[in-house]
C-alpha cells in the first residue's frame, strides 16, 4: 500500500501533465475539479469543526472522525496531486522562459 500511494503520488501529476500537453482542453477540467475539490474539502472540514462546536465536544477525539469519510480523503487526495501537478507545470513554464530569454540574448 505505501508503495503504492508514494507511486502515485509521483506518476499522477505527471500523468497530468502529460495529458496537458496532449489534450490542451484538459488543463479546463483539472482546474475544474480542483475547484470543486477545494470547496467540497473545506466544506466538509468547515461542517465538522461546526458540529463540534455545537455539541460542545472534545475537538482533538472528534475531529479524528473526518478522515474516516471518503469524500473528504478523495478530493484531498487530488489536490495533493494537482498541487504536484501544477508545481511541474510551473517548473517546465519557467524553463521554457529561461530557454526564450537565452536565444533572445544570443
Amino acid at each position: 500500500m505505501v508503495f503504492l500511494i508514494i507511486a502515485g503520488s509521483i506518476l499522477t501529476p505527471l500523468a497530468m501533465f502529460g495529458l496537458r500537453l496532449y489534450w490542451g482542453q484538459s488543463k479546463l477540467y483539472l482546474n475544474l475539479l480542483a475547484i470543486i475539490s477545494a470547496l467540497v474539502f473545506g466544506n466538509i472540514s468547515a461542517l465538522a469543526i461546526y458540529e463540534i462546536i455545537k455539541d460542545n465536544t472534545v475537538f482533538m477525539t472528534n475531529i479524528h472522525g473526518l478522515f474516516l469519510n471518503p469524500v473528504f480523503l478523495l478530493t484531498g487526495a487530488y489536490m495533493g496531486v494537482y498541487l504536484l501537478y501544477r508545481l511541474v507545470v510551473w517548473t517546465f513554464s519557467e524553463h521554457a522562459q529561461r530557454e526564450r530569454k537565452l536565444k533572445f540574448h544570443s
